[in-house]
């Protein structure tokens, strides 16, 4: 168990490095010079090449990569030339929470209803019930969240009044008010994903009722709650989490566009405000930051399989 996670850590390492190394090459090759946007419309030849040894740009680009990686790794990740601030500080403390917010309770809300809503297809399949719900997951897929959240903001909180428009409130500092302004976004997030669990708890728990041990446990005359969540429900677990795993990039991708649309100050939001302005400093730890999160999140999927699956533990 213990060689099984170190190798899975060592894994997930080098994939961010590589992750590191291809964004960081990548953005050298985007339009626009930093050294021209920092000094602004009119500037003198030596100004430009001081600030450009000063900024080490230089340098061949694999200097500037290793320098940037020690950097980066020792949280030195530079300076926002716009809002003037520590990016580390900017990005960990002020637009992480952020997200993370959104995040959780995109994933919160996405199983909360998708999984009684699969289980229910699955136990009521072929039926109105089953058809009704099929309808549903697809057509939360079929929306983009941009389109959503349009759509959501011009109902619910224009027409309806029921939810602010925009903003952010930290629900650490005032949970009931920042659930309330966080419903909107969180809604709209997680409607896609809805949609996915709800079609693989339906078709895995279909395939689960027809197990033997299913029939055992009728045969029993155990309830029927009992026989779906304990004995089906449970044995469901490692496809969701596994879909759940995987689509937190998505998660990710979308959030930069429900940021954009509700101006939530996260990392979304953050990154792009960072390319509009060419701050490709910012850029590259914002996408650090968001593929370690995506690492980290798939690294404890792989890790949680033991304890899901008994089977999986050495023996």
């Amino acid at each position: 168990m213990l060689s099984q996670s170190f190798g899975k850590i060592v894994q997930s390492a080098i994939v961010l490095l590589i992750v590191s190394g291809a964004s960081f090459s990548l953005l050298k090759l985007a339009p626009g010079d930093p050294v021209v946007l920092m000094l602004g419309a009119e500037f003198s030849q030596e100004s430009y090449d001081t600030l450009q040894h000063e900024l080490g740009l230089d340098q061949p680009v694999l200097v500037q990569y290793l320098n940037w990686l020690g950097d980066f790794v020792t949280g030195d990740w530079g300076t926002s030339y716009v809002a003037r601030a520590d990016i580390f500080s900017f990005v960990v403390k002020e637009a992480l929470p952020v997200t993370l917010t959104l995040t959780a309770c995109s994933i919160v809300l996405a199983i909360g209803v998708g999984v009684p809503l699969g289980v229910l297809s699955a136990v009521k399949r072929d039926s109105i019930w089953d058809a009704g719900v099929a309808v549903f997951a697809l057509t939360g897929t079929a929306f983009p969240s941009f389109f959503l959240g349009i759509v959501l903001i011009w109902f619910l909180a224009v027409q309806v009044g029921a939810f602010p428009v925009m903003g952010f409130v930290a629900p650490w500092d005032d949970f009931w008010s920042g659930m309330y302004h966080m419903a909107l976004p969180a809604l709209t997030l997680s409607t896609y994903f809805i949609g996915m669990i709800v079609r693989v708890t339906r078709a895995s728990l279909v395939e689960v009722l027809d197990q033997p041990y299913i029939v055992a446990a009728r045969a029993r005359g155990e309830p029927g709650w009992r026989v779906v969540w304990v004995h089906g429900v449970r044995n469901i677990a490692m496809p969701v989490v596994t879909m759940i795993g995987l689509q937190l990039g998505g998660i990710l991708q979308g959030a930069v566009l429900t940021e954009t649309v509700f101006s939530l100050p996260g990392i979304g939001q953050m990154l792009t405000d960072a390319v509009l302005g060419r701050e490709y400093t910012l850029v590259q730890a914002g996408v650090m930051l968001t593929a370690m999160l995506f690492i980290l999140v798939n690294l404890l999927v792989d890790l949680s399989y033991p304890l899901l699956d008994p089977r999986l533990r050495a023996r």
